[in-house]
């Protein structure tokens, strides 16, 4: 198990190996599996991911009827050359809006790390694949890197929503998708974990409160921003810039934020959006 993001940085140092040759490697120790079994395992996860985007249902709705169908609008809009944000981003977005809405109409999707953050991590690499700019190959590693990520926030904080608030969902997601971007596109692993720290340092202090105890008002939304931030912070550490403070210090701060939360932050559906006026009266 790692238990910091220095501690992986210093035996990808001393064993000379890249960060996700070692997060396999001790995947192989930890579950007795050869290499090949634990690869074909994250490309089964990667084939899934790729499933979802290409069966999501534009014209489904949740049963509730609070999500559904924006992934579509969202993708039409930007196809036809209205977007701000511009031709990847855009994707992004909509990748993001896909998958959490795929989530919230009961259909399958990989969690990554949690359901409620399933879209962040698919929607920077998925369009990056469509446009073939990285290997199949590639990805999958990026996957690895995004997991060792995953293990060390889980360990040193918490991945769940329902103890430490919606910095530990779409925080964690948006941190291992920075450090899976900067893998892919060359940076050291001083950097991917620079990455991550930037990640969660912007979404620190994030509730958790979704509307009538749902995850789909605000965390369907919440999947874009997760996204975009990661490709924010992604290039703002391959641009040279660096973080002041360490990536294994971000994680124990939000381990310290997401503990002072109160309750009703922290999944209940009572507290922030989920206690507006508009939000209990979809409780009812």
């Amino acid at each position: 198990m790692f238990e910091s993001l220095e501690s992986i940085v210093n035996e990808c140092r001393e064993k000379g190996l890249s960060f996700p040759d070692l997060v396999i490697q001790n995947e192989m120790r930890s579950s007795d599996a050869p290499a090949e079994k634990i690869y074909a395992r994250m490309k089964k996860m990667w084939d899934a991911m790729l499933s979802a985007s290409e069966n999501y249902d534009g014209d489904l709705v949740s049963r509730s009827g609070l999500s559904g169908g924006d992934g579509k609008r969202f993708q039409s809009y930007s196809e036809n050359g209205n977007s701000i944000c511009g031709g990847f981003i855009s994707n992004v977005i909509a990748e993001a809006l896909k998958m959490a809405e795929s989530n919230a109409c009961m259909k399958r999707i990989v969690a990554s790390p949690t359901a409620g953050s399933c879209g962040v991590l698919p929607s920077v690499l998925i369009p990056l694949h469509r446009d073939g700019k990285f290997s199949e190959e590639k990805i999958i590693k990026s996957l690895f890197v995004a997991a060792g990520i995953g293990q060390v926030i889980a360990i040193r904080a918490s991945i769940s929503g329902a103890e430490g608030g919606c910095q530990a969902e779409i925080g964690s997601a948006s941190a291992m998708a920075a450090g899976a971007l900067v893998y892919l596109y060359g940076g050291s692993e001083f950097q991917i974990c620079n990455a991550v720290g930037f990640a969660l340092q912007n979404l620190l202090g994030l509730v958790c409160d979704p509307v009538a105890g749902l995850v789909e008002i605000p965390c369907v939304k919440r999947n874009v921003i997760g996204a975009v931030n990661a490709c924010s912070c992604a290039d703002m550490v391959l641009a040279g810039i660096e973080p002041k403070i360490p990536a294994d210090e971000i994680i124990d701060a939000m381990r310290y934020v997401g503990a002072k939360m109160d309750v009703s932050l922290k999944e209940t559906g009572t507290g922030g959006v989920a206690g507006s006026v508009t939000a209990r009266s979809f409780a009812i």
